[in-house]
C-alpha cells in the first residue's frame, strides 16, 4: 500500500497548456528535495487545449470541475486531494514555485491552519504586478482585513497558499469567483486559525498571455466580500449617525437657529442635512441587519430584538408609521387651506417632523424587508 501523501499540491487550471508543463515541474523540484511526500492536482476548469494532457503526462491527478471560476476550481481540487495540507497556486508561472517546500515546512514548524506566500515582502519583478495592484489594491485590502478582522497579514491577494485540509473544511468556503482568497483568510482569522507567512514573490507572465482577473470587478467583489463578514461595522456606524443627526434635529427644532461666533446653525440647511444624515444612518443599520442573517456574528441586543420582533408588533409598527404619515399629510393640506392654498411658510416645523417620520419609516420599511427575507429563508429550507 502506498504512503498516503503529506502535502496535495492544486493547480486551478483553464486553459494554461503555454505554462502549466513548466509550473508543474518547477513545483516537483522544490517538494522533492524536501524528501517530502506529495501529490500534485489539476482542477481543470473546462480547459478546451491541451492542458489536461499536459498535467497527465507529468503524472498529475486531473480533477475535472464543471462549476466555473477560481473558488470553484479550488475547491473542487482541494476536496479531491488527499494530503493532510494542500498548496495551491496559479499555473501561469508568475509564482515562485521553488518555494514550496519552505511555504509547507513553514505551516508544519508553527502547527499553522494556513501559510501564505506574500509577494509584497518579496522580491516583485518590474511588470510582473500592476501599479495600481500593488500601490492601492493589495494594500488597502489587506489593511482593510488585518482592522477588521485581528490579522497581521501583508499580502491578502497572493494565490500561493497551503492550508490544513480539516481547517479548510471547518471554515466552510463558499465563494466561487476571485474573492475565494479573501474568504479564505477572513474565515481563517474569524476562526482564530494561526496563519503565517513567508517572503516570496512574482514574476512576469508569458508574453501575450490574457489574465483571468478584471481589476474592478473582481476588486469590488473582494471589497464587498470583506464588508459582508463585518455587519457589526455598519451596525455601529449606522446607530451612530442615525442617533447623532436625529438628536441635533431635535435640537434645532427646539432651539430654532442659533449664532456661534461667526457661524449660523440650526436652520433650513442644517436640518436639511441632518435628515440626510438621520436616512443615511438607518439606511446602514439597516443593511447590518441583513448581513447578521447571514452570518454567525452576534448583534447588539437592540438588534437582535428587532430581527426577532413578533409579527403582530411589527403589524402595528407599520401601521403607526404609516398613521403619523397620513396624519403629518393631513395637517400640511388643512395649514395650506385655512391660509386660502397661499404660499406656507412651514419648512422649519416641517424638516424636523419629516425627520423623524423619515427614520421611522426607513426603519419599518427595511424591518418588512428583513422579516420577508426571514420568512422567505425558512420557507426554502
Amino acid at each position: 500500500m502506498s504512503t498516503p501523501p503529506v502535502l496535495s499540491f492544486v493547480f486551478p487550471c483553464l486553459n494554461e497548456e503555454q505554462t502549466l508543463g513548466a509550473c508543474i515541474e518547477a513545483v516537483r523540484h522544490s517538494l522533492d528535495s524536501s524528501g517530502m511526500v506529495y501529490e500534485i492536482v489539476v482542477a481543470d476548469n473546462g480547459s478546451t487545449d491541451r492542458s489536461q494532457g499536459i498535467a497527465a503526462q507529468r503524472g498529475c491527478r486531473v480533477v475535472p470541475v464543471a462549476a466555473r471560476g477560481y473558488g470553484a476550481a479550488l475547491k473542487g481540487g482541494i476536496e479531491a486531494s488527499d494530503g493532510a495540507y494542500v498548496m495551491f497556486a496559479d499555473s501561469d508561472s508568475t509564482y515562485l514555485y521553488e518555494d514550496a517546500a519552505a511555504l509547507c515546512q513553514e505551516a508544519m514548524r508553527h502547527d499553522a491552519g494556513m501559510a501564505i506566500a506574500s509577494r509584497m515582502i518579496g522580491k516583485i519583478e518590474p511588470g510582473a504586478m500592476p501599479a495600481l495592484h500593488r500601490y492601492l489594491g493589495t494594500p488597502v485590502l489587506t489593511w482593510l482585513i488585518n482592522r477588521l478582522f485581528g490579522g497581521r497579514l501583508t499580502d491578502c491577494n497572493s494565490g500561493f497558499r497551503c492550508v490544513r485540509k480539516s481547517d479548510f473544511q471547518r471554515w466552510d468556503i463558499r465563494s466561487n469567483g476571485m474573492e475565494f482568497a479573501s474568504e479564505l483568510l477572513i474565515k481563517a482569522l474569524k476562526a482564530g486559525t494561526k496563519t503565517v507567512e513567508i517572503s516570496s514573490g512574482l514574476r512576469c507572465g508569458p508574453p501575450g498571455r490574457v489574465a483571468h482577473l478584471r481589476t474592478w470587478r473582481d476588486g469590488m467583489r473582494h471589497l464587498l466580500f470583506i464588508l459582508s463578514e463585518k455587519p457589526s461595522l455598519f451596525e455601529k456606524v449606522g446607530l451612530l449617525l442615525a442617533g447623532v443627526a436625529t438628536f441635533l434635529q431635535l435640537a434645532a427644532r427646539l432651539t430654532g437657529p442659533v449664532g456661534v461666533g461667526p457661524f449660523h446653525i440650526f436652520d433650513l440647511h442644517s436640518q436639511a442635512l441632518l435628515l440626510l444624515g438621520g436616512i443615511l444612518g438607518a439606511q446602514l443599520y439597516l443593511f447590518s441587519c441583513s448581513l447578521f442573517l447571514r452570518t454567525a456574528d452576534r448583534p447588539l441586543r437592540v438588534t437582535r430584538q428587532l430581527i426577532m420582533m413578533d409579527e403582530g408588533n411589527l403589524f402595528f409598527v407599520l401601521l403607526t408609521v404609516v398613521a403619523a404619515c397620513m396624519g403629518l399629510g393631513g395637517s400640511l393640506v388643512i395649514t395650506w387651506m385655512r391660509s386660502g392654498f397661499a404660499g406656507l411658510h412651514q419648512a422649519n416645523h416641517l424638516l424636523a417632523a419629516v425627520h423623524f417620520l423619515g427614520v421611522a419609516a426607513t426603519l419599518s420599511v427595511g424591518l418588512l424587508a428583513i422579516h420577508t427575507l426571514k420568512k422567505a429563508a425558512r420557507t426554502d429550507g
